[in-house]
């Protein structure tokens, strides 16, 4: 998917999905967020993926922690499952989650400083397990709720509206997640919704933990000059890793077209599309590149969006436990009580 410019040329978006629901099955409550917050972009994009991806919203989990993007499951997916946990805990309510009942698909929704400071053990510990669950970061690079201080993420050099400068480095949420193996890490920024809806398109198909930093602006406390998180800055220092397209695979369309050339190819609902294949070099399934590249867009001063690293073929933690196909809730004590004989197998085994 990192290799081509999806472009519908044609037909608009069917009114139903594939499901038979309408992009106002996937709406939520109405937002209390500042007018122009970067989480409510964010929230527009979530409901235009699960809709085109045709996703049950009933299906859905949606989790959260503390901290203005936390509040935002409740403004997508209504009809979807939700549970708010406390400052840092999200990723181990959604873990018990995802165990307990592995046919839902989870979406975690966090910030800067619930998941780059308190939060931070319990994030790595669920990347590092590899988590079935869509993990998005909402990064202001403040506290909007305690009124604007530095987080964990902030740029070194930056600036609050108050004149204060930050001295202290960064932390690269994205850099963190390669280092630690995780199968599907990206970065967007909330102003570019094309970009951003099939970044969350490839996360849905992923099986695994799939880490999304999303560049927030917060229009009350970080969007002035001096600050490197608002909306100015980041249109005039955003560096396309690659053009992203996403084509669902409902049944398998193969193509073939040779590199900075245009094809065009018809898809399942009779839209055509132009792919567009780069000269781009960038290589998201590479660990060590991905690293260089993040590393080289601090030196240069870029903020670097698009699909960081890929790799699918890695097993999630549901796979690696071999969970049993029915989830963990509904199943009888008579499948889940081990024998007489099974017991006294294991107490023969500790002798």
């Amino acid at each position: 998917m990192a290799d081509s410019t999806l472009k519908v040329t044609t037909t608009e978006a069917p009114k139903e999905n594939r499901v038979g629901l309408k992009a106002t099955d996937y709406s939520g409550g109405k937002s209390t967020l500042c007018a122009g917050c970067g989480h409510d972009a964010i929230s527009n994009q979530i409901i235009r993926a699960f809709y085109e991806m045709s996703v049950k919203p009933e299906r859905v989990a949606k989790f959260s922690g503390i901290g203005c993007s936390s509040k935002t499951p409740a403004y997508f997916l209504s009809r979807s499952h939700g549970f708010n946990s406390v400052h840092g805990r999200m990723p181990a309510v959604a873990t018990g989650a995802m165990l307990a009942n592995h046919q839902l698909l989870g979406i975690g929704v966090s910030g800067d400083g619930d998941t780059a400071s308190i939060g931070l053990g319990q994030f790595m510990h669920m990347v590092r397990r590899n988590i079935p669950i869509i993990y998005i970061i909402e990064n202001n690079g403040v506290y909007g709720l305690t009124k604007g201080q530095f987080s964990a993420t902030a740029d070194e050099g930056s600036k609050l509206k108050t004149g204060v400068i930050n001295d202290l480095p960064p932390m690269d949420l994205c850099a963190l997640a390669v280092e630690l193996g995780c199968g599907y890490v990206a970065r967007g920024f909330a102003g570019d919704p094309k970009q951003m809806i099939n970044i969350l398109k490839g996360a849905i198909a992923h099986d695994g933990t799939a880490v999304i930093d999303v560049i927030s602006p917060c229009v009350t406390f970080n969007n002035h000059e001096g600050s490197t998180k608002g909306y100015q800055y980041a249109k005039e220092h955003q560096e396309l890793l690659q053009q992203i397209g996403f084509v669902q695979s409902y049944e398998q369309i193969e193509v073939e077209y040779e590199a900075g050339t245009v094809k065009e190819v018809e898809l399942h609902d009779g839209s055509r599309i132009l792919l567009k294949k780069l000269e781009e070099d960038y290589d998201p399934s590479d660990a060590v590149q991905a690293l260089q590249r993040l590393h080289r867009a601090v030196e240069a001063g870029q903020m670097l969006t698009g699909l960081v690293y890929l790799k699918p073929e890695k097993k999630s933690f549901l796979k690696q436990l071999n969970m049993v196909d029915d989830p963990l809730w509904s199943l009888s004590q008579e499948r889940t009580r081990p024998s007489r004989e099974a017991l006294d197998e294991i107490m023969r085994d500790l002798m």
